[in-house]
């Protein structure tokens, strides 16, 4: 089966099995999602969620979040991985935001990498769930289903991301990250993945070999 063959059936399956694809970050704003992403780095989105739903009661805003010193904001996110780093990272974004975009989430991955702590996979998440703009963000998910089902090579995230964007609809970028993000969740697992009761089993390769 050619690769278009694979992604046309695929895009009908995961439609009919995750028929509402979305981040499962909590997000009002450009900003929480931003921060949100920041925090998620080597954590769970569950855990992030729980933080960021009492962060943001008070510190929604760049400014908001700049009246709290380091150690004030590390005692805020201390539930989550990495939190000392991500602070310096939060902080140093949000002043950065103040100084060089008027207190606005910039909406171009040139000048979202511009803010600390921000690599191009939170550049594209911020660029798809916040701004509607064709992006493809490649995490683990993404990384291991994409490879598994034989969409991609598997060798790093960066060729995984071209590998996909060149195969995939671009009005489908966003849709097919969360559906791949899901299935990895549901179904496809790092470990043990559940092939038995995959209703893509017969598309992919790992399961075929």
């Amino acid at each position: 089966m050619s690769k278009e063959d694979k992604v046309s059936a695929l895009l009908k399956l995961f439609a009919e099995y995750y028929p509402n694809p979305k981040t499962s970050l909590n997000f009002k704003t450009p900003f929480e999602l931003l921060i949100a992403t920041i925090l998620s780095a080597q954590t769970t989105d569950i855990q992030v969620n729980k933080v960021t739903a009492e962060l943001f009661k008070k510190y929604n805003t760049p400014a908001a979040i700049l009246k709290l010193s380091q150690s004030e904001l590390e005692e805020k996110i201390n539930s989550i991985g990495l939190y000392h780093n991500k602070a310096k990272y939060i902080l140093k974004t949000c002043q950065i935001l103040l100084d060089q975009f008027e207190g606005q989430v910039p909406e171009t991955r040139k000048d979202l990498l511009k803010l600390s702590g921000v690599g191009r996979k939170t550049a594209n998440v911020v660029l798809a769930n916040a701004f509607f703009k064709a992006a493809f963000p490649v995490d683990t998910h993404v990384f291991r289903v994409s490879a598994r089902l034989g969409l991609s090579s598997g060798k790093n995230v960066s060729k995984t991301e071209q590998e996909l964007t060149e195969i995939l609809p671009r009005d489908c970028w966003i849709d097919f990250h969360h559906w791949l993000i899901e299935h990895g969740r549901a179904i496809c697992k790092a470990q043990n993945p559940d092939c038995e009761n995959c209703f893509a089993s017969y598309l992919c390769d790992y399961f075929q070999a």
